[in-house]
């Protein structure tokens, strides 16, 4: 009997996936750090055989060339894919034997890169799944405008005609294993839902329901912002990505974060954003560790940047170096833990800033505050709505932007609170009066907040 486990990576919003039989097994596009797949392999007592990407990636460092060298796997990549180092490479219609009587095929699927490639997997020519990788996605397919702006409608109608190669080749019944789509700015759009089949897509997914003109012009319309490290990962991939070192960071004092907050390096503390609003050490930033630190730390820090680490234990500092160095943030300079007090000299006070509802907002405005609404939200999102009057810098440009939000206090919110108290330390360290809005949107149009969808002078 085959098997299929998968590996999740909330905080990027992608999967992998191992798969295999008795004996021997295949692992797809797989993380960076690879002693978590070893790990999986080992508890399925199984022999990793082969390797496979579905295309270069675009949103992480993989670990696929690291892992066929520790195991000796066979190292599969699109053989259109422009890569520096030895691998084997498969074209459409390549089949390898993971095990007996499971049979592994490439189907060339283009359109979220030029040589993207999706595998189906047959158990005894039945089949049991395919990976999509980047191609059809849960309720969506990959985006197409990662590659190069002037193949984008070009990607895009290769990604109408692939989800409906992958529609006609492969039974209703067969599961669709992506890597995209959990939340990963490589999706195309957010859809609902945890699993899906072709079947399922068949019926509910926009390219194989749509006409192909309106499906890439509704496509092209909705694509969002591009995390600005993703112009990173592409080259690290190609060249193959060197071994990651997980050892822990060197311990700093408060006097070494202070020296290095004093020479621009940033600081970063993985602390809640209440118990980071309550004390932090000035200067420093708040990416919570519980969120999408890999994602928004990675898209706002000035690449190659040195950054320390703060958090209240090592395991915090451990999970947050792991996430980081999939998207090839490698090595933290410093780390400190334990209580924030510690974090600053003697004598020094930690600062801090309030956390406020939208309700708290409306009453201020009630009063006849003078007040700055900043809403850094992306485009997109700002699309549907927005608090009258409030200025807009997407969370992701707000470091290079801080001049330009206007004098006085500023209340900053986002759609839920996370980017807000993103927003509200980088504020807070550049010696802004900050309130950060700790509160899902919706709960402005029930504070009385008057929104505009038109935006005008914004």
């Amino acid at each position: 009997m085959f098997f299929v486990d998968t590996l999740e990576f909330e905080g990027l919003g992608n999967r992998s996936y191992l798969a295999g039989g008795p004996a021997a097994a295949l692992v797809i596009d797989p993380p960076r750090d690879i002693d978590q797949v070893i790990a999986a392999a080992a508890r399925r007592g199984v022999r990793i055989a082969f390797v496979a990407e579905t295309h270069v990636h675009n949103d992480y460092v993989t670990g696929g060339l690291e892992l066929a060298r520790v195991t000796g796997a066979q190292y599969l990549v699109p053989a259109g894919a422009h890569v520096a180092f030895a691998r084997t490479p498969v074209a459409d219609g390549d089949t390898v034997t993971v095990d007996e009587g499971l049979v592994l095929r490439a189907i060339a699927t283009p359109g979220h890169t030029p040589h993207h490639t999706s595998y189906a997997l047959t158990e005894d020519g039945r089949g049991v799944a395919v990976f999509t990788g980047g191609s059809l996605l849960i309720g969506a397919v990959g985006r197409p405008d990662l590659v190069e702006p002037r193949l984008t409608e070009q990607l895009a109608r290769a990604q109408y005609a692939s989800a409906h190669r992958l529609a006609s080749e492969l039974d209703d019944e067969v599961p669709v294993l992506p890597t995209h789509g959990f939340g990963s700015f490589c999706s195309s759009s957010q859809a609902e839902g945890d699993s899906t089949t072709i079947g399922k897509e068949r019926e509910t997914n926009d390219a194989l329901t749509l006409d192909v003109d309106t499906f890439v012009a509704q496509m092209l319309a909705g694509l969002d912002d591009v995390p600005a490290y993703y112009a990173h990962m592409g080259p690290a991939n190609a060249a193959g990505p060197a071994p990651v070192d997980l050892t822990p960071p060197r311990r700093a004092d408060a006097g070494e974060i202070a020296s290095r907050l004093a020479a621009g390096e940033w600081v970063v503390d993985l602390r809640s954003r209440m118990a980071f609003a309550e004390g932090h050490a000035a200067g420093s930033f708040n990416f919570e560790g519980e969120g999408k630190l890999a994602t928004y730390l990675a898209w706002l820090i000035p690449w190659g940047k040195p950054v320390t680490l703060l958090a209240e234990t090592p395991e915090q500092i451990a999970a947050a170096q792991r996430e980081l160095a999939r998207v090839g943030i490698d090595r933290p300079a410093a780390a400190a833990t334990g209580d924030p007090a510690g974090w600053v000299r003697e004598g020094e006070q930690l600062a801090s800033f309030p956390r406020a509802r939208f309700a708290d907002l409306a009453h201020v405005r009630q009063r006849g505050d003078a007040v700055v609404v900043l809403d850094v939200r992306r485009d997109s999102e700002r699309g549907g709505g927005f608090i009258e009057g409030s200025v807009h810098i997407p969370v992701h440009e707000l470091h290079g932007r801080t001049g330009e939000v206007p004098e006085g206090m500023v209340w900053v919110h986002c759609a839920g609170g996370m980017r807000a108290a993103i927003a509200a330390s980088l504020l807070d360290a550049a010696g802004r009066d900050v309130v950060a809005i700790d509160e899902g949107f919706d709960a402005a149009t029930e504070a009385g907040l008057p929104l505009t969808r038109s935006e005008g002078t914004d």
